[in-house]
C-alpha cells in the first residue's frame, strides 16, 4: 500500500519517548474501511493462513495481547497495521518500498503462483505458495516479541524461511529503541537502529542511506540483516558503493530506485517532511541543496528542536502548506498544484502513531494515538494501549456508510470539507485543536489519579479514560460533520440568494 512513515529518536522527541507513526494509505481507487481491536491471547490464531499467499504455518504457542487496525471489510486477509503487545513493543507495518531489476532478478519476490492444467493430466503444475507480506506481518510477529530488537530478529527469520511477495519498510520501538527493517528481493533484508538523537522520514522508497556490515556481522549494536548479505551482493554486483575496506555501503543505491516516478510520487514528500522540521537548512530556491526531486535527501537528520505528536500530526497531514505545489493553495500555478502526490491524501485509512514514554510506570507508557480518515480534516486522539479493550465506537466499522461509525463519519467530513475547503478550514482547526487538547489532558488527569493505585485499579482506569476519550470524540465528531454539511451546502452549485419566508 501506499504510505508515508516517520521515526522520532527518544533524544529527538519532546518528551523522551519514542515515537513511530505511519499513515495507512490504500492504493489508487480504493477506499479500505478500518476499524481498531484488540487481540487476547486465546484469540490469537494457533495456525495462520494467509489469503494473499494461500498457505498456512503454525505460530508459536504463547502469544502476548495486542493492540491492531485491521481492515474492517473480511474476506482478504487482516491486515492489522500498527499496535502495542503487552510487553510495550509497537509494531508498524508496513511502508512499502522500492527496488531495482538487479535486486529482483538476483532474489526473486515469492509470489503465489496459482495451479495450471488439470491435476492428472500432462503438464499440470501445481500451485505455488506465496510468502509473507503486509496482510501478515502484524499478526505473526508482535505476539510474540519483547523488545524492538527482538522484533527485527523474529521477522528476518521468518523473511528468510518463507520469503516476501512485495518491498517492505517495516518499523519495531520499545521504550529505548526503535529499529527499521526493509527487505531487499525475495529473502534478504537489512535493519538499521534509528539514532536517538534523530527522526526518519520514509516515504514508498527504500530508505536506509548507511550501512555498516561488519556491524551487521558481529556485535549488531546498529545494523542487522540477513547473514548472507555479504555474500549475496558481491555474488551478483549489488556492492555499487561498498567502501575501499569492505565495510559499510548506501544501501538505496544498491538495492532502491531513482525513477522519474519517485520524482512525483517520493521524492516530495521526504522533501516537505524535512523542510518542516529542519526549516532553517533552506529547502528553496537555486541555492536548496534538496528540492522535492533531490535523490539523496538524508535518511535520517537530528531536528532543529525537539519533536512534538502535533509535528507528527501536521507532517503526515501535509498537502505541501506554504508551497506552489499546495492543492488547496494560491501560490505558483494550476500545474504545479497538481504536481506531486500529497502526504495527507484522500486515500489515507488510518494514522497510528505509537508513542512508549519513559518515566511513568509500564502500564501507562504505550499511547497509541490514532486518526481514520483524510489526515487535513480529521483529528488525532490518544488510548492507553495495555487494556483488554477498545471503545466500541472505534471497533465497529462495517461496509455500510453510517455516520454512526467513526470511520465513516471521517470519510464524509473530508469529502464535505475539501469541496469548500477554505470555507470550512476553521472548523476542522477548531475540532482537531480540542480533540488533541483534551487527548493531552486525559493522558495527565489518568496518570495523576493513578499515583498511589493499586496495580489491580489499573487496567479499568485505562480503560475508563478511553472510553471518556471516544465520547467527547464522538460528540465533537458529530457537530463538525454539521457544520461542514452546512457550509458546503451554502456554496453549492444550484443555490439562489432570492426566496419567500414561507415553509
Amino acid at each position: 500500500m501506499a504510505c508515508t512513515t516517520i521515526l522520532i529518536g527518544k533524544r529527538a522527541s519532546f518528551d523522551g519517548s519514542t515515537i513511530i507513526a505511519r499513515n495507512e494509505d490504500s492504493p489508487n481507487g480504493q477506499f479500505e474501511p478500518k476499524r481498531m481491536e484488540v487481540v487476547l491471547a486465546a484469540d490469537q490464531p494457533r495456525t495462520y493462513t494467509s489469503v494473499a499467499s494461500h498457505f498456512s504455518f503454525e505460530l508459536p504457542a504463547n502469544p502476548l495481547r495486542y493492540t491492531s487496525v485491521p481492515d474492517a471489510i473480511e474476506g482478504h486477509g487482516i491486515w492489522a497495521a500498527a499496535g502495542f503487545n503487552e510487553r510495550n513493543v509497537a509494531m508498524s507495518a508496513t511502508e512499502t518500498i522500492t527496488s531495482n531489476e538487479r535486486v529482483l532478478g538476483a532474489d526473486p519476490l515469492v509470489g503465489y503462483q496459482p495451479a495450471t492444467g488439470t491435476e492428472g493430466e500432462a503438464g499440470y503444475v501445481p500451485a505455488r505458495r506465496g510468502g509473507l507480506g503486509e496482510e501478515d506481518f502484524v499478526t505473526v510477529t508482535l505476539p510474540y516479541i519483547a523488545s524492538a530488537r527482538e522484533g527485527v530478529e523474529r521477522l528476518g527469520a521468518l523473511l528468510e524461511e518463507y520469503g516476501t511477495y512485495e518491498m517492505n519498510g517495516i518499523a519495531f520501538s520499545d521504550v529505548d529503541e526503535i529499529w527499521w527493517l526493509e527487505t531487499v528481493g525475495g529473502h534478504h533484508w537489512i535493519a538499521r537502529r534509528v539514532p536517538d538523537d534523530a527522526y526518519v522520514t520514509m516515504p514508498n522508497q527504500l530508505g536506509i542511506d548507511w550501512f555498516d556490515l561488519d556491524d551487521a556481522e558481529g556485535a549488531r549494536r546498529e545494523f542487522m540483516a540477513s547473514a548472507d548479505l555479504r555474500t549475496w551482493m558481491a555474488e551478483n554486483h549489488l556492492d555499487l558503493t561498498l567502501d575501499a575496506d569492505g565495510s559499510t555501503f548506501n544501501p538505496r543505491e544498491a538495492f532502491g530506485s531513482h525513477s522519474d516516478a519517485d520524482h512525483v510520487y517520493n521524492t516530495p514528500r521526504a522533501w516537505y517532511m524535512q523542510r518542516c522540521l529542519n526549516p532553517s537548512d533552506g529547502w528553496d530556491g537555486e541555492g536548496a541543496a534538496f528540492t522535492p526531486e533531490s535523490d539523496d535527501i538524508p535518511w535520517c537528520r537530528v531536528p532543529e528542536r525537539k519533536l512534538t505528536i502535533e509535528d507528527v500530526k501536521y507532517v503526515l497531514s501535509a498537502h505541501y502548506q506554504g508551497t506552489p505545489y499546495d492543492c488547496y493553495g494560491w501560490q505558483g500555478t494550476p500545474a504545479t498544484r497538481v504536481a506531486y502526490r500529497p502526504i495527507g491524501i484522500n486515500r489515507n485509512g488510518q494514522l497510528a502513531v505509537l508513542q512508549l514514554r519513559p518515566g511513568v510506570p509500564e502500564a501507562l507508557s504505550a499511547v497509541q494515538w490514532m486518526a481514520f480518515g483524510s489526515n487535513p480534516f480529521n483529528a488525532l486522539f490518544p488510548l492507553f494501549g495495555n487494556v483488554d479493550e477498545l471503545p466500541a465506537y472505534l471497533c465497529e466499522t462495517t461496509a455500510r456508510v453510517t455516520s454512526e461509525s467513526f470511520y465513516w463519519a471521517n470519510r464524509l467530513i473530508a469529502v464535505l470539507a475539501d469541496a469548500r475547503f477554505h470555507e470550512n478550514a476553521a472548523a476542522v482547526e477548531s475540532y482537531q485543536q480540542k480533540m488533541g487538547a483534551l487527548g493531552h489532558q486525559i493522558l495527565r488527569e489518568t496518570a495523576a489519579s493513578l499515583a498511589d493505585a493499586a496495580a489491580e485499579e489499573v487496567p479499568a482506569a485505562l480503560a475508563a479514560a478511553n472510553e471518556r476519550m471516544a465520547s467527547a470524540l464522538k460528540d465533537a465528531t458529530e457537530r463538525l460533520l454539521g457544520q461542514v454539511l452546512y457550509t458546503t451546502s451554502c456554496g453549492m452549485s444550484n443555490g439562489f440568494s432570492m426566496s419567500d419566508n414561507e415553509r
